[in-house]
């Protein structure tokens, strides 16, 4: 079995939250780019994806604490989008 080793639960735990934002960030950025690139407003996109105009605003302002990986993940399959997962051994 492969383990990974931490010097610490902390240390742990701020590896696995750096990848959730890794994640959540690329999200972002394929929504927002994804918005931009069809040229859907705020409230278009906002209709499209089931959220609010506010809710937009705060993904294309980056504002990554809002935001869980299942409400990008639902909002990008709203979008159109297919999420694919790939999983690989951490260096």
């Amino acid at each position: 079995m492969n383990t990974q080793q931490f010097s610490s639960v902390w240390d742990a735990i701020e590896a696995q939250d750096a990848e959730n934002l890794r994640l959540r960030s690329r999200l972002m950025m394929a929504l927002t780019e994804h918005i931009t690139a069809v040229g859907w407003t705020q409230n278009d996109a906002a209709v499209r994806l089931g959220v609010t105009q506010p809710r937009i605003s705060d993904l294309v302002r980056g504002k990554i604490n809002l935001f869980s990986l299942d409400a990008l993940v639902n909002m990008a399959t709203a979008a159109g989008l297919r999420v694919d997962i790939t999983i690989d051994h951490a260096a």
